[in-house]
């Protein structure tokens, strides 16, 4: 828990470099605090943002897939990565969308082989060949010889076609009408295209007032999805099959042996900051709106908590309809799907189309995926707004609505992409390097600038001024994790996995070597700013080089809380930035990285 829960801290108060010039209207109407940016209605629509944000699409989709597949500077690079996985996550939203309006339908259309299967297409395993007895001698021949003459097969020796299942074929040759790879890009796919622009609407819609409409829609959108969950879990569980599906989860089906490779390391890791939204922004954002003096430890640990708990009980879901997907085809669960958004685009709609009332369970499921989508991405965007705003304070306020939807026009012509025919080896090479790569090194660096650069007993202090003192005992744990535990396993994990570094894959497809340098020139583009930044405050800095340096490891002279009733003697010093006429305005997320 020490490294999950420290977004919460860095971000539970307003200690922020701005501009002290607006203290008078802190006691304005509306009952919010800071009246320029604006708090929390009420503790309720923050932590079901802070939930439905680190809950989504990553519990559903990217845990249990992980778990089949394994058995100043920093602040410009989390925004940046959340920018690139807000174009891609916001496609696989309308993936989602695709499948509910297809689930409109009496007989669901990857319920059989129709008019789009090829031979490959089988519900049921397809024997190819096997050893028979013809006149006393044991010979080896296809089915079709077998059957024709009144033959039986001995047991052992039957061998299978490769088949496909029906969701299977639906998936690549009508959702995604899959292209052969990233070469071969082909044209948009329009109804994707729709669905994409669909969904962008719901949340330029849901955006247009910033966290005081988002606040009010995550009351829906965080919780529906649990009830709709566990409906799909006593269901699950009650199919023959199921209990294989949990062996293989959690437990004697289950291969320790994956424990040895680095992959699976970096999966787990990567998995966490994904799921929890650490090291993205949007945990700073959010929490940035709220009053200086919010519980943000214990807010920490209910999200921790909350995201982990959903994550597990996601699983149990997932892997019950594994496992009768599974004994329905008569293969091991580890055989069923071939990788990550197979298990909810192909594994959920093959069992859910077995069930009796068949379009209301895959209804159900798919509508609870776009509500797991789009809480995440109203906070991703509100990562991005903040820091428009917290940039441009006085234009955000008057043009928040035309920005909102700016940018949401903006990620849907970049999104297109992700919407050919080549559209989802896109997507997969986004995730596998940004929401990979890109967050394990965005976290290492913040860490190392919060404790090592900052001070993290500076650090610990200032949230004593938001929570109250505590005892040094109280602090013993988070400063292991802090100091120690946390940065030395972040860098083992991060070295080892690179050392240990493959070519990314879509199942059995290899991406060609420009795809893999597009990959890393990704990763480079959001991890580049952090030297950029750092030379060019050195560079501004007086004094030696020495000095410069030292200058620059120094929180800024106007740097403490917005708000002159919360500073206390620790930042009675606070210059005010008006006095000293233009002063850099920093982005949210840099609570601990603005230096001099």
């Amino acid at each position: 828990m020490g490294m999950l829960s420290l977004p919460g801290f860095l971000s539970c108060g307003k200690k922020k470099d701005f501009s002290l010039t607006n203290e008078k209207d802190a006691h304005s109407s509306d009952s919010d605090e800071n009246s320029e940016r604006g708090n929390w209605s009420n503790k309720g629509d923050y932590l079901l943002s802070m939930v439905g944000y680190a809950v989504g699409l990553g519990n559903v989709w990217r845990f249990p897939y992980l778990t089949y597949q394994n058995g100043g500077g920093v602040g410009i690079t989390m925004v940046i990565i959340s920018t690139f996985v807000t174009i891609y996550y916001n496609v696989i939203i309308a993936y989602a969308l695709y499948y509910l309006f297809a689930s409109f339908q009496q007989v669901l259309p990857w319920s059989d082989c129709f008019s789009w299967a090829d031979e490959f297409c089988s519900k049921t395993r397809i024997v190819s060949d096997c050893n028979t007895t013809l006149h006393g001698e044991i010979i080896h021949a296809n089915y079709s010889f077998i059957t024709g003459n009144n033959l039986t097969c001995i047991n052992g020796t039957i061998s299978y076609k490769p088949v496909q299942f029906p969701s299977e074929q639906y998936w690549n040759k009508v959702t995604l009408q899959r292209s052969s790879g990233l070469d071969e890009t082909g044209r948009i796919v329009w109804y994707l295209a729709l669905c994409l622009l669909l969904s962008w609407i719901i949340i330029g819609a849901a955006l247009f007032k910033g966290i005081k409409s988002s606040g009010k829609v995550v009351y829906f959108t965080a919780l529906f999805p649990y009830v709709i969950l566990l409906i799909l879990l006593v269901r699950g569980a009650t199919l023959e099959g199921a209990l294989d599906g949990i062996e293989y989860y959690i437990g004697r089906q289950s291969n320790i042996t994956k424990l040895m490779e680095a992959e699976v390391w970096k999966d787990a890791a990567t998995q966490i900051f994904y799921s929890l939204s650490v090291a993205w922004g949007g945990l700073v954002a959010l929490s940035s709106y709220n009053k200086f003096h919010n519980n943000c430890y214990s807010d920490a640990i209910l999200v921790c908590v909350t995201n982990c708990v959903t994550s597990i009980f996601a699983g149990f879901a997932i892997f019950s309809i594994l496992g009768h997907m599974a004994f329905l085809s008569e293969r091991p669960v580890s055989e069923v799907v071939d990788s990550g958004f197979e298990l909810a685009f192909v594994a959920y709609p093959e069992a859910l189309s077995k069930l009796p009332v068949s379009p209301l369970w895959s209804f159900l499921f798919f509508f609870m995926l776009l509500l797991l989508g789009l809480d995440s991405q109203f906070a991703t965007i509100e990562t991005l707004t903040t820091t428009i705003q917290d940039i441009y304070p006085r234009v955000m306020k008057k043009l928040r609505i035309p920005i909102t939807l700016g940018l949401c026009t903006l990620f849907f012509f970049l999104g297109l992409i992700c919407v050919t025919q080549a559209g989802i080896y896109w997507v997969n090479l986004i995730d596998h390097f940004c929401a990979g790569w890109g967050i394990l090194i965005a976290a290492v660096l913040e860490i190392v600038g919060i404790i090592y650069i900052y001070g993290g007993n500076r650090f610990i202090e200032d949230i004593e001024m938001m929570i109250g003192k505590k005892s040094r005992l109280f602090w013993l744990w988070w400063r292991m994790c802090w100091f120690f535990i946390t940065p030395v396993l972040l860098m083992a994990i991060l070295v080892w996995s690179l050392i240990t570094f493959s070519n990314p894959t879509y199942g059995s497809v290899l991406y060609p070597a420009w795809g893999t340098a597009v990959g890393w020139c990704m990763i480079i583009f959001c991890v580049i700013w952090i030297p950029i930044v750092a030379i060019v405050k050195i560079v501004k800095a007086k004094g030696n080089f020495f000095q410069r340096i030292v200058s620059c490891c120094r929180p800024a002279a106007n740097w403490g809380p917005y708000l002159e009733r919360h500073r206390g003697e620790r930042y009675s010093h606070i210059v005010d930035p008006k006095k000293e006429k233009e002063q850099e305005i920093p982005t949210v997320s840099a609570f601990v990285y603005k230096q001099h």
